[in-house]
């Protein structure tokens, strides 16, 4: 019995240091994705990394989860998971300063995506990224 409740609270502790830091997982789903094709992303207004924006899980294996899953998983599909190498259209963006952060964290094809930049307004975000962060419907 004093084994098992042991095992309890120290379980109890490492739940709440992991809340306490700030600490954030995806959903079990995503981990447990067959294809390793998963992305959380969120997008936070401002330049600042501000803990508790609410993010979207984008599952690829059906495209699910997402405003745009289908778009997207095909635009990463194109790049191999790297975000980074996404480049969508050409266009004009207003030279207004409301940043943007893009953060993507997950598995593709079997490799780990870890995926952070600020742009200077969504218009940026949009023509970089195309439809990885078009998480709004």
């Amino acid at each position: 019995m004093t084994r098992s409740i042991s095992a309890v609270r120290g379980g109890l502790l490492a739940a709440a240091a992991a809340l306490a830091l700030g600490a954030t997982t995806p959903p079990a789903t995503a981990q447990d994705s067959d294809t390793g094709n998963w992305l959380f992303v969120t997008v936070t207004r401002g330049d600042g990394r501000h803990g508790g924006t609410p993010g979207t899980l984008l599952l690829c294996d059906p495209p699910q989860g997402h405003a745009h899953a289908a778009e997207a998983c095909a635009d990463l599909d194109r790049v191999g998971g790297d975000i980074s190498r996404l480049r969508q259209k050409d266009a004009f963006c207003p030279m207004i300063y409301a940043p943007v952060t893009a953060h993507a964290r997950g598995e593709w094809n079997g490799h780990p995506v870890d995926y952070r930049e600020t742009f200077s307004n969504g218009c940026g975000l949009a023509t970089q990224t195309g439809s990885v962060f078009a998480v709004d419907g």
